[in-house]
């Protein structure tokens, strides 16, 4: 374990695990989390592109795009229990992901619950993705990636687009991923006490705010319980003391199953979503070089065209 690990662990805590104990109060998370987000620079030869107005929908949110172009896109949905968080939140890991895979990366802002529960934020995802064929960028050369919630919504919409019949990414990356909203998995009890960032409790709590009133169960809301055969390949990382250690160990194993590919790394001791804590962890940057290189290996590479408006995207 890395002294940066062991010092980011005390700091959760001691400063996150006790908020994770009180009522949730949506605007304080949201303003707390704002204030706090330091922004890196974009990393050498890419350009920032940001495009968070309504008319930009449903690419809303921002391009990290590579000058030089591209011939891989990565489609990223940030976690943040479906609400709060937003793509500035979570650059280390899109700024981070860009360079090492040499794609573009979209990290997409979408609806937030409660103001927009359950199906917004797939609505969003699907529509997203889409827009991106449409533009001309192959499905063989893209790849869903996500963080905790992220995660599971990245996994749900594979699966709610095979259900629809569209075309497949090439993979998806999961970290950490929150895949069941039912809260069924035996780390949450287990690992209670153990996980830095998290009660156990707390994700039975957080579940009615996107679930609305749709059920726990719901397999595009809890990727989890739905059936996972015909998905492309998919790489998945979690910590050994995660509460949520279950809602990626279950996926590995049922996805296995069901004769998915699936390259899954249980880290001993790693907090939440450490892929967060780039650059300065160095098992964060690890856990980047090792998700870049699976995106490098599942794609096609493919000309891809640049960021079009949402309104020309559609149309073409």
């Amino acid at each position: 374990m890395s002294w940066q690990n062991a010092l980011v662990r005390w700091y959760l805590r001691n400063s996150f695990l006790p908020a994770t104990r009180e009522p949730i109060d949506v605007a304080r998370v949201r303003a707390h989390t704002a204030k706090r987000v330091w922004t890196p620079s974009p990393p050498g030869g890419f350009r920032l592109r940001e495009q968070y107005d309504a008319a930009d929908a449903p690419l809303r949110g921002e391009w990290l795009l590579r000058e030089a172009g591209a011939t891989r896109t990565v489609l990223y949905l940030h976690g943040g229990g479906y609400y709060f968080c937003s793509p500035k939140s979570h650059r280390t890991i899109t700024f981070g992901l860009a360079p090492r895979a040499k794609a573009d990366v979209f990290s997409l802002d979408y609806r937030l619950a409660p103001e927009h529960p359950f199906p917004a934020a797939l609505d969003d995802a699907l529509a997203a993705y889409r827009c991106m064929l449409a533009a001309g960028r192959r499905a063989e050369s893209i790849v869903i990636a996500g963080d905790s919630a992220g995660g599971g919504l990245a996994l749900a919409t594979l699966v709610a687009l095979r259900d629809a019949g569209d075309r497949l990414p090439a993979g998806a990356v999961l970290f950490s991923a929150w895949t069941d909203l039912a809260c069924t998995g035996a780390s949450l009890r287990e690992n209670d006490g153990r996980d830095p960032m998290f009660t156990g409790e707390v994700f039975a709590r957080v579940a009615p705010l996107y679930l609305g009133g749709a059920s726990a169960t719901n397999p595009h809301a809890s990727p989890l319980h739905a059936s996972l055969h015909g998905l492309p390949p998919l790489f998945m990382l979690a910590g050994s003391t995660e509460v949520l250690l279950d809602d990626t160990r279950r996926v590995a194993e049922r996805a296995r199953a069901a004769g998915v590919h699936v390259e899954c790394e249980i880290a001993r001791g790693l907090p939440h979503i450490w892929p967060i804590y780039a650059p300065f962890m160095p098992e964060a940057r690890r856990a980047l070089d090792d998700a870049a290189r699976f995106v490098q290996r599942v794609t096609v590479e493919a000309d891809v065209p640049g960021p079009q408006s949402s309104a020309t995207s559609i149309a073409s």
